[in-house]
């Protein structure tokens, strides 16, 4: 009996393509929130910045990034429509998740008191779940069956 070698594409095959994507998309969005949270700290804390320009600024500079990760690498295996028309998508889905964003960052710091950076991070963590559905069923449609 020949055994299986693990790697990556192993483990890839093992999961439902959901599912992957749901994961590529997680680690995506950590790289996206060190860059998020680096710059929003860099422009808040260290230039005195506003704190909702900064934040404002990290969610750009992530969604970015993101961007280029999530086409040559979590939806890979997606539908290729022209750059410049499915980041304009990605821009808006980008937006609307900055206004939730920013939404949940005033109510969580500023009605309820906590923590700005705390805040912040339960905004993303809620808001990712709406990044997710809107970039998987929208921005990067499927080309294989779910």
């Amino acid at each position: 009996m020949q055994k299986k070698k693990w790697s990556l594409s192993y483990l890839e095959s093992l999961l439902p393509f959901r599912l992957l994507s749901l994961v590529k998309f997680g680690f995506t969005g950590m790289s996206g929130l060190v860059i998020d949270f680096s710059v929003t700290w860099l422009l808040k804390d260290e230039l005195h910045l506003n704190k909702f320009l900064a934040n404002a600024a990290g969610f750009t500079m992530a969604v970015i990034s993101n961007y280029i990760i999530n086409r040559l690498w979590t939806f890979s295996e997606r539908e290729r429509t022209k750059v410049s028309r499915q980041f304009a998508s990605f821009l808006v889905v980008s937006l609307v998740g900055l206004l939730l964003n920013s939404g949940f960052v005033y109510l969580f710091n500023e009605q309820l008191g906590l923590d700005f950076y705390l805040s912040k991070a339960i905004a993303i963590l809620l808001v990712f779940f709406w990044n997710f559905s809107a970039n998987y069923f929208f921005v990067f449609k499927s080309v294989k069956p779910d």
